[in-house]
């Protein structure tokens, strides 16, 4: 099942305080990037972040998911209506991040 474009809007517009969230769509799904680096993404209409250590202090409770058969099991964001804490989300996890591999 495909991601719905309106859900991915909504989403972006909940981490616009973060500032430079960019994504790209990837086989009906979107990759999300905060600052160049992959941090999560949304699979089947569901807002998944990398496991890190800092995501996962912050939302110890969230559901494991796996956002497409072969992936690494991801965190389950589930309190998107609250900004501020998306973008202390992002701003935590972001040195967690793979920076991103050059381009040849």
């Amino acid at each position: 099942m495909a991601s719905d474009r309106e859900y991915l809007n909504f989403i972006l517009e909940q981490l616009s305080e973060a500032g430079e969230v960019s994504f790209r769509p990837m086989m009906g799904e979107y990759v999300l990037y905060y600052r160049g680096r992959v941090f999560g993404g949304i699979y089947d209409d569901r807002f998944l972040v990398k496991r890190t250590k800092a995501a996962a202090a912050l939302m110890p409770d969230a559901l494991r998911e796996i956002p497409y058969e072969g992936a690494k099991e991801m965190l389950l964001v589930d309190n998107v209506e609250n900004k501020a804490f998306l973008t202390g989300l992002l701003e935590t996890m972001y040195d967690e991040l793979p920076a991103p591999k050059p381009k040849k």
